[in-house]
């Protein structure tokens, strides 16, 4: 199936034919065949999970060959999984996430966008074979995303509506003829229910946190009463919503766009002082439930103190990593391995509760610049009851070990070369669709080990020879060359077999 890219060309499709009930289509040049489309369709994976529980897939990180967009590929799923339950599968491509196109993203943000989903996430994909002959023949994948829509289902609008004494919330919820429990709304011009982004006549999906599909109209009359001065709904205009039928796409809140939210996170960028930071984090449990991690004794006058840190905010992230989820130690850890600076994604306790109560991540529509600083960020794999980032690390700088298994008779499609005359190995080639390149094996890649034998003080002949003994398997521990070298002059000790995951990709 071809998406068109610009006008196409009419003059070869006949301009006329005779259709006889009995003997068909009297024209050669149009033939009945199966439908050949069909498997070009992108597929949507729609998926919940349980707090503290993983959606259950791993994400890799995508190659870019011959300027095509390296694509972000879906690694081993896990049976039983959230992600398995909805038809995700080993080999797909990831198109879109929540309706955001993210083919041509960096990879962190991708993750990024996937782990502050909260407990719903909506992914549209494509297989592996798909996406391989969709880059052969040059299909837009934004083109074939805008298809599978119908071109015109906008996003819904996630709005937070605050009384004023006048007229009050501005909003009346009205059920619809059409339907058990569909309702629309009516809005006050200039009311504030308009001024936080409300249309008149939008369809009413969600209140407060919970689904009005499930509530009669008198329960959504008393969540109203109770709400007090502040009400959040999720709304869509009309049309739209018949387009999301019609295509029977769900619509969540982690979709939307946001209007006029409040308590927003914020970042707090800290330069080590002569005695630190100046703060103590805790983990403590909320009045709701929740564990968090709790900033504490900020010293007056210190680099926290400077940076807007108020005692009792909430780190939700680290150097733009979310944590919320992560072990207490391990977010110690990764604040210590930051150095004399860091990043802090923070909000306050009223604000979390905001959120809470929605069933929100509080990161899901920070639209302010949070950092992606690589050499910081998790690419580990996670027990099934976390799913953020944990600080026990390995990215493309730092060190990955990447297990090869060749087939038959074939190599393990790299080349190794060495400075002359000097101990060390490194990548210098890496074939296209070798087990190499499966197993995320990047040219300039430094070899630290191989099979769990450290090869750094050794010459390539003698790693050259451990590598052609090690049968149709081999274990690699590598790392990017750049942070290798600039490691090796700060004296700092690498990290090897023990301290890495044996994969290039991040587990959701």
């Amino acid at each position: 199936m071809r998406y068109p890219t610009g006008l196409m060309d009419l003059m070869e499709v006949p301009q006329r034919f005779i259709f006889n009930p009995k003997e068909g289509i009297d024209n050669p040049a149009l033939i009945i065949s199966d439908d050949t489309e069909s498997a070009m369709q992108p597929r949507l994976c729609v998926m919940k999970r349980d707090q503290g529980e993983g959606f259950g897939f791993y994400l890799h990180m995508g190659r870019k060959c011959s300027g095509l967009a390296p694509g972000h590929r879906v690694g081993r799923v896990e049976p039983w999984s959230p992600a398995d339950r909805s038809g995700l599968r080993e080999g797909d491509h990831i198109l879109e996430v929540n309706k955001e196109f993210v083919v041509t993203k960096d990879y962190m943000q991708v993750v990024r966008q996937i782990q502050t989903s909260g407990l719903q996430l909506c992914l549209m994909v494509l297989g592996e074979s798909e996406y391989r002959t969709a880059l052969t023949e040059g299909l837009d994948f934004r083109v074939m995303t805008r298809m599978h829509h119908g071109g015109s289902c906008c996003r819904p609008r996630l709005c937070h509506i605050v009384r004023d004494p006048l007229n009050g919330l501005g909003i009346s919820i009205i059920q619809s003829e059409v339907g058990k429990n569909r309702y629309h709304v009516n809005v006050l011009p200039e009311g504030p229910a308009k001024k936080a982004g409300v249309c008149d006549g939008d369809s009413l999906l969600w209140l407060n946190g919970a689904m009005v599909s499930e509530l009669t109209h008198s329960a959504l009359a008393k969540m109203v009463k109770k709400c007090g001065s502040q009400l959040t709904v999720l709304v869509i205009d009309g049309e739209c919503e018949k387009c999301f039928c019609h295509r029977k796409l769900p619509i969540l809140p982690t979709m939307a766009k946001s209007h006029n939210l409040t308590h927003m996170p914020r970042t707090l960028h800290l330069t080590q002082g002569p005695q630190g930071f100046g703060f103590l984090l805790r983990q403590e449990k909320l009045l709701t439930g929740l564990i968090a991690h709790v900033l504490r004794e900020v010293d007056p006058g210190s680099p926290a103190e400077a940076a807007g840190m108020e005692d009792g905010d909430i780190v939700l992230a680290v150097n733009g990593m979310p944590v919320e989820d992560a072990e207490h130690e391990a977010i110690v850890s990764r604040i210590r391995q930051s150095g004399q600076t860091v990043t802090l994604t923070v909000i306050s306790l009223c604000g979390r509760d905001f959120y809470s109560k929605l069933g929100l991540c509080p990161l899901l529509f920070y639209d302010k610049d949070l950092p992606l600083i690589e050499e910081k960020c998790s690419l580990c794999s996670l027990s099934h009851r976390e799913w953020s980032c944990d600080v026990e690390q390995t990215t493309l700088s730092s060190p990955r070990l990447c297990v090869l298994n060749k087939e038959d008779s074939s190599t393990f499609g790299f080349n190794l070369g060495s400075v002359q005359n000097e101990p060390g190995t490194f990548i210098v080639k890496v074939s296209e669709e070798s087990c190499g390149a499966r197993a995320g094996l990047w040219q300039g890649d430094v070899v630290l080990e191989v099979n769990g034998r450290n090869v750094e003080k050794n010459y390539i002949e003698e790693v050259v020879r451990l590598i052609r003994t090690s049968g149709t398997s081999l274990q690699l521990l590598v790392m990017e060359r750049a942070r290798y070298e600039e490691l090796r002059h700060r004296a700092t000790e690498i990290c090897h077999k023990s301290q890495v995951s044996p994969t290039n990709a991040l587990f959701m």
